[in-house]
């Protein structure tokens, strides 16, 4: 393994974390109904746990409400349930083969607590960075030591990797501070 294949696993480690970063805040509720709300709910259908967005079409026909549309009417009552036990907090009204979903208004209170709920999210993703970081540096400290990189090389990687973890923070607080401004615009 060389310095560049440390930097580029190093990368692409980073960016997996800004991602599921990311991905879990388009779980988090603004205000407005959308698919990304519910999409990834586990629901236990067919004798196994699947993603709601793979048993059913889910819909926003208005700003504030979502309509899932199951494929087989007889998972209605399994997607009624994972929707109940889910953390999403929006309570589903069955509607013949149609699941309603009313997305409700945010009060002030809860807007901060999902902005708490945010920062946690976030610190989490900055942790995963640096454990990435830290991960690569112990394989060039490897590297270094077995002979493949020298003194200035290994200089060179902790610099670069240091740059990759300061890019990615700050992709991560820019991520943080949209999410936030989008949750307490009123």
């Amino acid at each position: 393994m060389s310095a560049d294949d440390i930097l580029l696993e190093a990368e692409m480690a980073m960016e997996k974390s800004v991602d599921f970063m990311v991905h879990e805040f388009a779980a988090v509720r603004t205000g407005k109904a959308s698919p990304a709300l519910v999409e990834n709910v586990d629901v236990q259908a067919y004798g196994s746990a699947m993603k709601l967005k793979q048993l059913a079409l889910i819909t926003t026909p208005e700003p504030r409400l979502l309509v899932v549309q199951p494929f087989d009417a007889g998972t209605v009552r399994d997607i009624e349930k994972a929707l109940n036990e889910s953390r999403i907090g929006i309570t589903p009204s069955v509607d013949g083969k149609i699941i309603r979903l009313p997305v409700p208004e945010l009060s002030e209170e809860r807007r901060k607590d999902l902005v708490r709920s945010l920062g946690k999210m976030a610190e989490e993703a900055r942790v995963r960075v640096r454990a990435n970081r830290r991960a690569a540096l112990d394989e060039a400290k490897k590297l270094k030591a077995s002979g493949g990189l020298t003194e200035d090389g290994m200089r060179d990687t902790e610099s670069e990797v240091q740059k990759l973890t300061d890019r990615f923070v700050k992709s991560i607080d820019d991520h943080l501070a949209r999410k936030e401004a989008e949750i307490m615009k009123v």
